[in-house]
C-alpha cells in the first residue's frame, strides 16, 4: 500500500492507496506541529488509519509533500526507522512530466507542483488551481502542458486573524456568506468584506490569469474553504477535495510506477 502526506503550514493530511487504486482507501488529517517528533506522528497516524482498516505496517511506498522543513525531517525518520522504506520527497527536482518554466523551479512549494499534476492529469490543460489554505494558491498549467507559475493570497483564516487582533472593536465571525453585501451589523460587516471580498478577489484573479492563457482553462479548488467558493462562483468548475492527495499519488506512480503491493 501506498501511504502520501501533505504537509501545509496548518494542517497535514494523509492518504493510503492501493497501488494502481486511484480512489484513497483511507485517509487522516491533523495541524501541522512543527517539533513533533516520529513517533508522535506514528501514535497519532497508527490508530485513525486502523479504524478504517489499514495498519502502517502494511505500508511500502512513501510520498511527502511539504513545506515545513522541520515536518519533512521527521516524517522521513518515521519512514525509514518504523517503516523501513525510502521516502519520495516530492520537488521540482523529480521527472513528473510537468515541466516547469518559473524562472527558480526550486522555490516552487512541492505542494503547487503536486496541484498542478493533479489538475492537468484530471482536467487537461489550460488549467487553473487553486488550494485554499494558509495562503491561497494560484497555480496555472498553460495549454502545452507547462507549469507556469501563479499567484499568492493571505488565506480567508488569516486574514480574518489578522484583522480582529490589531482592530480592538472586531471580533472573530463564522466564515459564512451575509445575507447582502451592505452588512448592516459588524458580524454581516466583517462576513461581507472577507467572504464576498474574497470571492470578488478569486473571480477577479481568475479573469486576469485567464486572459494571458491561450485557449480557456478549467478551474478547480481544493483545501480547506474551497468547497465555500466552489457553491458561491459560477467561475468555478470543480471542487476537488482530494486533489492534493491524488497529485501524490501520481508522483509516486511516475518516480516508481505502480507495483503490485
Amino acid at each position: 500500500m501506498l501511504l502520501v502526506a501533505d504537509v501545509g503550514n496548518t494542517n497535514s493530511t494523509f492518504g493510503v492507496y492501493h497501488h494502481g487504486d486511484p480512489h484513497p482507501i483511507a485517509t487522516a488529517r491533523t495541524a501541522t506541529q512543527h517539533d513533533r517528533m516520529p513517533d508522535e506522528w506514528y501514535a497519532i497516524l497508527e490508530p485513525v488509519l486502523t479504524m478504517q482498516g489499514v495498519s502502517l505496517q502494511q505500508i511500502d511506498g512513501f510520498v511527502l509533500s511539504s513545506v515545513v522543513p522541520s515536518v519533512t525531517r521527521w516524517l522521513g525518520v518515521l519512514a525509514k526507522h518504523r517503516l523501513r522504506i525510502e521516502p519520495v520527497i516530492v520537488s521540482a527536482a523529480l521527472d513528473l512530466g510537468l515541466p516547469i518554466d518559473a524562472d527558480n523551479p526550486a522555490e516552487v512549494g512541492a505542494d503547487r507542483i503536486v496541484n498542478s499534476l493533479a489538475a492537468l492529469d484530471a482536467y487537461g490543460a489550460p488549467v487553473i488551481s487553486i488550494d485554499f489554505g494558509t495562503a491561497v494558491n494560484f497555480d496555472i498549467v498553460d495549454h502545452r502542458g507547462h507549469y507556469l507559475g501563479g499567484a499568492l493570497a493571505p488565506g480567508l483564516v488569516i486574514a480574518l486573524e489578522a484583522m480582529t487582533s490589531r482592530a480592538a472593536k472586531l471580533f472573530s465571525v463564522d466564515l459564512v456568506p451575509p445575507p447582502a453585501a451592505i452588512g448592516t451589523n459588524t458580524i454581516t460587516a466583517i462576513q461581507s468584506g472577507l467572504v464576498l471580498g474574497y470571492i470578488s478577489l478569486v473571480e477577479g484573479m481568475i479573469v486576469r490569469l485567464a486572459a494571458e492563457l491561450q485557449g480557456t482553462p478549467t478551474v478547480v479548488v481544493t483545501g480547506g474553504y474551497a468547497e465555500l467558493f466552489a457553491k458561491n462562483s459560477a467561475m468555478i468548475d470543480h471542487y476537488d477535495p482530494d486533489l492534493t492527495i491524488n497529485g501524490l499519488r501520481l508522483v509516486w506512480e511516475r518516480v516508481k510506477g505502480a507495483t503490485p503491493e
